[in-house]
């Protein structure tokens, strides 16, 4: 029995020295205010705009329309620093090592007056040997570039070839939606986004993987190419949503926000989530939660309509870090049953009339087509062969675009025919897919949430500040349009405000009921979209503050057959 004890110990002890040892340094910093040079505290994770606006250097951006008036904030480069001590027994570890899971985005990295890394991509975990650097007392300091200024740079260094995008954010690997988008404010942060670790350790290796038993099935039929999951072998509708990231600042989404949200999504009788490709490859906690609640996940990687600069030997070799840093990380949560490589890319090159907008040549055109097709479909399952090689992949969602008849036979569908095409509600009737990827249609968030970002006198669809909080080219005049159609009242902005809630609540009972009544042709529905990154006039059913729009009752029942 003694020598069974002694065998035990000796065992823990070999454990615990070969256990990863670490402890964050979130604490104790700093950030240098350009304009008066003065030092502030900041919250580690955190943001320049959060840290400017707790300590009341900035307004609230979400209020009224002071989006505009915190421009000048990305348009700078910020300093941050702290001081940590290390402990005799720390000091004289074999290994040691910062790691920054998360630095946003352009950043060089000084730790006691030597450059000891430079980022340039927000999704990307960091590790520095920093063993021949490190004293006993400490001093870290990272200056952040702004984003704006290096990616205008790069663009106009890659002329006269233009690559298709409504702004030069594709030269960045960063959230994409931080540089606006149809429900996004524009507001390009930087900062320490995720927790920054001292490792002492003897190796760092993921090799968890844990695999759902959820298939997609592909095949040729009498319709054309089925789209549809199974689940334990057995074919299985997938009823849910399209997830953006749940706000503009992301160290501010907390456990318990997300697993609120992801709670009023299984209450909603939703199965699946697709996290769309202009976001953030989210959280830990995000995908944990999942896992607990049984929601599956559709993951896109973080690309989306736009031709990115794959030819560039340097960002190639960004992005593949990337998705060996993310895909690691992400592999160990069974809810994650798919992986596609990008949103709408395939579609916006096909059917957007790019090459006309932009002014491609042939020979322009032949060779971004090829370095997508070769990055996309080389490239990616090539390293998911290598390192998650269980879970179902696709280049690109939709596979066919709206506008075309093999999108209703062929693949996965966003149909925008609605909303975007100002077609009737009823013709989701008839457009029926294999599996309906996006679909939505806009309306206001509640009165209580109104009040949140404006002022009685704001509550008029002409407002600057009505206007700041809606992003979609036309503005409010779709919802206009549809509320004249079906007849519903819109004489006074509370009545537009409910109207387009009512509005947005027939047009998913008649999708949803033809999605899922159409015996077995369509067999997926995932509208666009469930959440809020900021209080804005969206598609979404639950709005930035955890407010349900109508339409989410709406889709809790369609959701229950």
């Amino acid at each position: 029995m003694r020598r069974i004890i002694t065998i035990l110990l000796l065992l823990a002890a070999f454990n615990s020295r070969c256990k990863p040892l670490e402890r964050t340094l979130n604490t104790n910093w700093f950030f240098v205010f350009n304009k008066t040079q003065k030092h502030y505290t900041a919250q580690v994770p955190g943001t320049i705009h959060t840290d400017l606006m707790s300590n009341k250097l900035l307004d609230d951006p979400f209020y009224r329309n002071n989006e505009e008036k915190a421009q000048w904030v990305s348009k700078q480069n910020w300093e941050y620093y702290t001081s940590f001590k290390l402990t005799k027994e720390e000091f004289c570890q074999d290994s040691l090592f910062l790691k920054f899971n998360g630095l946003d985005t352009y950043a060089d990295v000084w730790l006691n007056d030597s450059l000891i890394l430079q980022t340039s991509n927000m999704f990307r975990t960091y590790e520095v040997n920093i063993k021949a650097n490190a004293k006993y007392l400490n001093k870290l300091k990272i200056k952040f570039y702004n984003a704006d200024s290096i990616v205008n740079k790069m663009a106009q260094d890659a002329l006269p070839l233009v690559r298709p995008c409504e702004n030069n954010r594709h030269y960045v690997r960063k959230a994409q939606y931080h540089f606006g988008w149809d429900w996004a404010p524009k507001l390009t942060t930087c900062g320490i986004w995720r927790d920054v670790l001292l490792i002492f350790k003897t190796s760092e290796q993921n090799t968890q993987i844990n695999y759902s038993p959820v298939k997609l099935i592909q095949e040729k039929d009498s319709i054309g190419q089925s789209f549809y999951f199974t689940v334990n072998g057995k074919p299985t509708f997938m009823k849910g949503a399209n997830w953006i990231p749940a706000d503009v600042f992301l160290p501010r989404v907390s456990r318990e926000k997300y697993l609120n949200l992801l709670l009023a999504a299984k209450e909603a009788n939703i199965n699946m989530l697709r996290v769309w490709g202009g976001g953030i490859y989210e959280s830990d906690d995000f995908y944990s939660i999942c896992d607990s609640l049984g929601i599956y996940i559709w993951q896109d990687l973080m690309f989306a309509g736009a031709m990115y600069p794959f030819d560039d030997s340097i960002f190639l070799d960004n992005v593949k870090n990337e998705l060996r840093d993310n895909i690691l990380r992400l592999r160990k949560y069974k809810c994650i049953v798919l992986w596609c490589g990008n949103n709408e890319i395939n579609e916006a090159w096909n059917n957007w009339g790019w090459q006309k907008q932009f002014n491609i040549s042939n020979q322009d055109s032949i060779k971004m087509i090829h370095e997508y097709s070769n990055f996309f479909n080389n490239v990616i399952p090539e390293m998911l062969a290598e390192l998650d090689s269980g879970r179902d992949y696709i280049a690109s969602s939709p596979l066919y675009g709206w506008g075309r008849k093999e999108s209703m036979t062929h693949g996965d569908s966003h149909y925008w025919g609605l909303w975007w095409g100002m077609q009737p509600l009823h013709v989701m009737k008839e457009k029926i897919p294999r599996f309906m990827s996006e679909y939505g249609m806009q309306s206001m968030p509640s009165l209580a949430t109104i009040n949140e970002y404006a002022k009685q006198e704001d509550f008029y669809l002409e407002s600057e500040v009505m206007k700041a909080h809606q992003k979609f080219p036309r503005g409010y005049q779709p919802i206009i349009d549809y509320l004249k159609v079906e007849n519903l009242p819109n004489s006074t902005f509370e009545l537009f405000v409910t109207s387009s809630q009512e509005l947005q609540s027939r047009a998913m009972k008649i999708s949803i009921e033809s999605q899922l009544n159409s015996k077995g042709r369509c067999m997926g529905s995932l509208f666009w979209q469930f959440n809020d990154c900021w209080p804005v006039c969206s598609w979404s059913v639950v709005d930035y503050y955890g407010r349900k729009k109508k339409a989410y009752y709406t889709i809790k029942k369609g959701f229950e057959k």
